[in-house]
């Protein structure tokens, strides 16, 4: 019998800006005017949510629907909404204030600057259970670096190629700098007060790290993973993608702890894990699919690309039963094609600009906003929306 899928939900952050590329916060107007957006401390980039639903087809239309309503109103103003993770084209050096009177932005702002000045997306599954959605949080943990892999988006910072294919990750303050692989419940309740005691969290919330519990009464009552590590999916089915084999991957947790909880499957103990699976993502971050990556199993190396393979042959089969072979199918062309990182940077290397690269992607999203959103109101499958979203090979 199959399982059902589980709850899913999004939280997307975007930035705004001008058609050419230039970056323009708005986030405070934005979310004073239009239901659902809410503000980041930065008001260069803003955030909405899809309510928790577990068919993609649904979610699909939650994802698209905020943004027409956006898009309308950025319309008026001669913006619309910007690829990428980092100001490609903003000024890091400045620090944009959405609300000067919320005295938790005022610490951010003095402790972090602009490093937290990105845009990203934010995965949610339900996960009822409190010690399946501590095993699920180790899972995520332990293969977050191939989800980077797949969403890296962010190679430009202030008009420059950094070198790296996420720089969001690379400059994103993990807090606390050190998080252990969480061995119970109790465990992580234990670590969460100690931590508020020693003044290391300033609340519940300042958890950043590449995956977390969460739920309405953190850390004692908790209800659902929120899967932090991703670069910004703007396309709507690339996101759907990265959900569809984290809800795979999940699903298997579940049916087989024993062979996917890395508590009990791996050869190495919990602090050699959490201290590999950081390593992988610092590693992600720097080369995204080509990144040289260890197991988690036994430590043996591998490319982010060759893990992907094999884990989405090993996936297949319950993809099927789920009825979510079909959405899996944009990861296929990420691996093919490389993600947006690597092909903006093949472009970047051709002479294009970043700015050239900014403007055409910006404007590549929103044609392919409108082709989905089609699709969705003839009701015709979405299958032929499979091709990676970017426009470079327009003339």
């Amino acid at each position: 019998m199959t399982a059902p899928l589980l709850l899913k939900g999004f939280e997307v952050e975007m930035f705004t800006g001008r058609p050419d590329g230039t970056v323009v916060g708005c986030a405070d107007d934005a979310a004073r005017s239009l239901p659902g957006f809410m503000v980041e401390p930065d008001r260069r980039n803003l955030e909405y949510a899809t309510p928790p639903l577990a068919d993609y087809r649904q979610q699909l239309g939650q994802l698209l629907e905020p943004r027409r309503t956006l898009r309308a109103w950025l319309r008026q103003r001669d913006l619309t909404l910007l690829p990428g993770s980092c100001l490609s084209l903003g000024d890091s050096r400045i620090f944009e204030r959405s609300d000067p009177a919320n005295p938790y932005h005022s610490l951010i702002e003095r402790t972090y600057g602009t490093r937290v000045a990105t845009a990203s997306v934010h995965l949610n599954f339900g996960i009822a259970d409190p010690e399946q959605l501590m095993a699920a949080c180790r899972l995520i943990r332990c293969e977050g670096a191939l989800l980077l892999a797949l969403s890296a988006c962010s190679p430009f910072l202030d008009g420059r190629a950094t070198g790296v294919h996420s720089q969001r990750w690379r400059q994103f303050p993990i807090t606390p700098p050190w998080i252990p692989l969480f061995l119970h419940h109790g465990h992580y309740i234990q670590w969460m007060e100690k931590q508020l005691r020693l003044g290391a969290m300033h609340n519940v919330r300042h958890l950043w790290c590449s995956v977390r519990p969460n739920g309405r009464r953190r850390p004692h009552e908790i209800d659902r993973v929120e899967v932090r590590i991703c670069d910004l999916l703007d396309d709507p089915l690339e996101l759907l993608a990265v959900g569809s084999f984290c809800e795979l991957r999940l699903l298997q947790l579940l049916a087989d702890p024993g062979r996917h909880d890395p508590l009990w499957a791996s050869t190495m103990d919990a602090d050699a894990l959490a201290t590999l699976a950081d390593h992988n993502d610092q590693a992600a971050a720097k080369q995204s699919l080509m990144a040289q990556l260890h197991h988690w199993r036994d430590g043996h190396p591998l490319t982010a690309a060759q893990w992907l393979h094999q884990a989405l042959g090993d996936v297949e089969g319950m993809a099927e039963s789920c009825g979510l072979k079909h959405w899996l199918q944009p990861l296929y062309g990420i691996l093919r094609e490389g993600n947006r990182s690597m092909r903006w940077l093949r472009s970047h290397g051709e002479g294009k600009s970043i700015r050239t690269i900014v403007r055409r992607e910006a404007a590549a999203l929103e044609r392919r906003e409108h082709e989905l959103h089609q699709h969705l109101c003839e009701g015709t499958p979405i299958t032929a929306c499979f091709a990676p979203t970017t426009s470079l090979a327009a003339p």
